[in-house]
């Protein structure tokens, strides 16, 4: 599989952090939390700057789940949209030449899916395969890519689009102040992304040398023994109430090392020979723990950083734009081999192997 282009897309609305730490605060929280708690943790996320789905003020105003899940689609199918338009008008490709449409989110309910509503929305074919991924979260970016590859090892002539949408904001619980809520409202940000991949054999007429468009070699998935409830959601009146344990970290650094280290192996490599990192932004005390995983320091996980920074944790879609940013912005060498990597609830995480051909 080649991968032939990325697009992120971010909702209109931007804002600081301690903006959006204020509004939460005052609107959701109502008064009713331990303000240095909430400032120390906003502060401690990493993030900047973040990206909502609706001004600041309509988050108060929200009623119950159901308008809350209904924003979600409204906003979810445009963002959407306009992910995947970008990306196929990157590579000159429009909606009608997509075969296989793949579509990742955690944050919100739609049936009929977010790729039906948005397939109908652009004008993709009445043939279309559509694979709705819902409930794999943060590790989605990745487990997408991944599925992309899967589907086209047996559809090589085909043109496949990976859409991620996640409006984390509207999941933030009203009045509740447990930590893993007060945690999420300062470092889940909203946004959507697409890939556009192509089969072996379609890929030869599509590949533009003015372009990185790596290959995607291989793929492996990882499901951790007794972790279910290091990260999800319990689902209740109020809607996604978040399970975020704090020992997920420590999650990282058990096993993620070796699995990197086994995954490689397999084909023929070791750490030295990965270029580049395109890794999930899960937030500061999750990336130190992959760095001491991974073993490398700070500057390979450089874009990760910088993401978390200026558009915070967007789960499933936050993966893409790091590797949007990284195509873009620090553009690996031909021939160098990189690998894509997320972890989310399961507790699971996803590898990507890429490699830049020469």
């Amino acid at each position: 599989m080649r991968v032939l282009s990325v697009r992120g897309a971010l909702p209109d609305h931007r804002h600081r952090q301690e903006d959006i730490t204020e509004a939460f605060a005052g609107a959701m929280l109502r008064g009713a939390v331990n303000r240095p708690v909430l400032d120390r943790l906003h502060r401690n996320a990493g993030v900047e700057t973040r990206h909502t789905a609706l001004p600041l003020e309509r988050y108060g105003r929200l009623r119950d789940f159901g308008e809350a899940n209904d924003a979600f689609i409204a906003a979810g199918v445009e963002l959407g949209a306009r992910a995947v338009v970008d990306a196929l008008k990157a590579v000159d490709l429009a909606p009608s030449d997509v075969d296989v449409v793949v579509s990742a989110t955690v944050t919100g309910l739609a049936v009929p899916s977010l790729d039906a509503r948005i397939a109908a929305a652009i004008g993709m074919r009445d043939d279309v395969v559509r694979v709705p991924i819902v409930g794999l979260g943060c590790v989605a970016g990745a487990a997408g890519v991944a599925r992309l590859h899967d589907l086209l090892a047996g559809r090589p002539d085909a043109i496949a689009v990976l859409v991620s949408v996640e409006l984390c904001s509207l999941t933030l619980q009203r009045d509740d102040v447990s930590t893993p809520n007060l945690v999420a409202s300062g470092l889940f940000g909203d946004g959507a992304a697409a890939v556009v991949a192509a089969g072996s054999a379609r890929a030869a007429e599509l590949v533009d040398d003015r372009r990185v468009q790596p290959e995607v070699v291989a793929t492996r998935s990882r499901l951790y023994p007794d972790s279910e409830r290091t990260m999800g959601w319990d689902v209740g009146a109020g809607g996604l109430k978040i399970v975020l344990d704090g020992a997920v970290p420590d999650v990282v650094r058990r096993y993620l090392g070796d699995d990197v280290r086994r995954f490689l192996a397999d084909h023929g490599l070791d750490r030295e020979d990965i270029g580049f990192y395109v890794a999930h932004p899960g937030g500061p005390k999750v990336l130190e723990a992959l760095q001491d995983a991974l073993g490398v320091d700070r500057a390979a996980l450089a874009v990760t950083w910088d993401s978390l920074r200026r558009i915070g944790n967007l789960s499933s879609a936050s993966v893409l734009h790091v590797l949007a940013d990284t195509l873009e912005t620090r553009p690996p060498r031909p021939g160098s081999s990189g690998l894509m990597l997320a972890m989310g609830p399961g507790f699971c995480s996803e590898l990507v192997l890429l490699r830049v051909p020469a």
